[in-house]
């Protein structure tokens, strides 16, 4: 599709960057988030450095990231074991007619 070049602020700095087109949606919604959260933490802790704010941010976002794939893992391991047993289920029944 081709790159895009851009420039996005986070925690007051601007950051130039090129990215492909069809990526520019999800990074732009990603900026969102993180200066939504810095906004959250700055009203919310007596932390006003932005470094500070900034890994905190991180930690969030790195702590929902590793809860998610926790998640998938535990529902992809109960898939698995239907299919399993419907796997089981149907070969026990061919085997018996």
């Amino acid at each position: 599709m081709g790159s895009l070049s851009i420039k996005l602020t986070i925690g007051d700095r601007i950051y130039p960057l090129s990215i492909e087109r069809d990526e520019e949606e999800n990074v732009r919604k990603a900026v969102k988030m993180i200066e939504e959260n810095l906004k959250n933490y700055e009203e919310n802790y007596s932390v006003r450095d932005k470094q500070d704010l900034l890994a905190m941010c991180a930690l969030q976002f790195a702590n929902q990231l590793v809860t998610d794939e926790e998640k998938v893992m535990i529902e992809d391991n109960g898939i698995v074991e239907n299919i399993d047993n419907l796997d089981n289920f149907v070969s026990n029944y061919l085997n018996n007619n």
